[in-house]
């Protein structure tokens, strides 16, 4: 790769940062410029609905590298602005500054943004969205200041922010159009832990209900009105309603997206010059048979060492299982890994004490196992992956007998 050559990096979060690390441990001598609209460097997000947020960590622990890694890796940093603009033609992007940036490899790295709520009153002070660590302050002052919160939205982002909210001491009603959290994730049978994880903290969910309007007073917010006319009382109102890809520069640069930017297992799009990584990559999953766009940190990391890669020429697929972890209030965090869907699985078998709430719950079809999630117990992230990879048969009394190692758990 002549060092004359240009890469380019859309997206300051922690895959663009990846993206431009990956480059260079690949061998990748040219220029490097990493664009970003915040004024921050790179840095990681789930401190920002967990540690952070609690008040436990400190900001720079979320930073993917040193300010001096940049410089003495000769990456540009090019904070603070916007790509208005991806010109395929001239391999170019246009900035928000009236500059533009050439390119011979371009990795989009774009991420997501929360969606909003339209209903009456959603602009209204003390509306919070989470995405950025100017949100997470935002909360965390909040969190110091109001007695009540509603939480619209019982997904991750909304469970965590919950959790944190009661351990400030903070009221929170959790409004929900599912009749459990979670409840598209994991199905069921494991939503029902994480209600019962919640309720036992006092949290109140409203399920099967949606949000008509945001009442306010003076501007502020003042509670909330459901569809059924009930109102509830709140100072502020989180809206964790899900998040949605980030396509615009790729879908008007003609680029395929649908659910995020379309790419294939090696992180091509449909232009060989341009890859794309991170939460806005719909991308095939050789393991898995399908496309899938995962909004988790661990694509974030890992997926930018493969879009690399192809950006220089090679030829590597991107095979890892989805992977996301979470940690709620001081005694529950679970790893989960596989994919499952509401309808694509027969039943879920437990392993270990689901009361204390310390198990590891495998989603099966067919006798074998499509993804696993182990609460409260460790060192058994690569036990579980082999049991979904393998895609093999399991023997389900060693499945969930935890006197049984887990690797005697697949049958013959």
């Amino acid at each position: 790769m002549a060092a004359s050559e240009s890469f380019v990096i859309v997206g300051g979060g922690m895959a663009g940062a990846k993206g431009a690390e990956a480059l260079r441990a690949q061998g990748f001598d040219g220029r490097i410029t990493l664009i970003g609209d915040e004024q921050h460097r790179p840095y990681e997000r789930p401190p920002l609905s967990k540690d952070y947020l609690l008040g436990s960590s400190e900001f720079d622990d979320a930073y993917v590298h040193s300010p001096e890694w940049y410089e003495q890796n000769s990456v540009e940093l090019r904070l603070g602005t916007r790509v208005d603009r991806l010109d395929r033609a001239l391999r170019q992007v246009e900035l928000s500054d009236g500059s533009h940036a050439e390119f011979d490899k371009l990795l989009l790295a774009t991420g997501a943004t929360p969606r909003s709520l339209p209903v009456p009153g959603s602009d209204a002070d003390g509306v919070l969205l989470l995405r950025r660590v100017g949100d997470s302050d935002r909360i965390k002052r909040t969190l110091a200041d109001v007695e009540r919160l509603v939480v619209i939205g019982a997904g991750w982002i909304g469970l965590e922010v919950t959790a944190a909210a009661r351990q400030a001491g903070v009221e929170v009603t959790v409004v929900e159009t599912a009749e459990l959290p979670l409840l598209q994730a994991l199905g069921p049978e494991v939503a029902e832990v994480f209600a019962a994880l919640h309720r036992e903290r006092g949290v109140r969910f409203r399920f099967r209900s949606s949000v008509q309007e945001i009442l306010t007073s003076g501007g502020s917010v003042a509670g909330v009105r459901l569809a059924d006319g009930a109102d509830i009382d709140a100072q502020a109102v989180l809206i964790a309603v899900g998040a949605a890809p980030e396509v615009s520069l790729a879908q008007e640069a003609g680029l395929r997206c649908s659910n995020g930017v379309l790419v294939d297992a090696t992180l091509r799009t449909t232009d060989p010059n341009v890859v794309a990584a991170g939460d806005v990559a719909n991308a095939f999953n050789p393991v898995l048979g399908r496309q899938i766009r995962v909004e988790h940190w661990a694509n974030a990391l890992n997926q930018p060492s493969v879009a690399a890669t192809s950006m220089l020429g090679g030829d590597i697929t991107y095979s890892d299982l989805p992977y996301f972890f979470t940690d709620q209030y001081t005694d529950f965090g679970m790893e989960f890994q596989g994919h499952v869907t509401p309808d694509g699985y027969d039943e879920v078998l437990f392993r270990g004490d689901v009361e204390s709430r310390e198990f590891i719950a495998f989603w099966l079809a067919d006798g074998r196992v499509l993804a696993g999630m182990n609460a409260n117990v460790w060192d058994s992230t690569e036990q579980i992956k082999s049991l979904i990879t393998t895609g093999t048969r399991i023997d389900r009394n060693a499945l969930t007998d935890p006197e049984v190692p887990l690797t005697r758990a697949l049958a013959g």
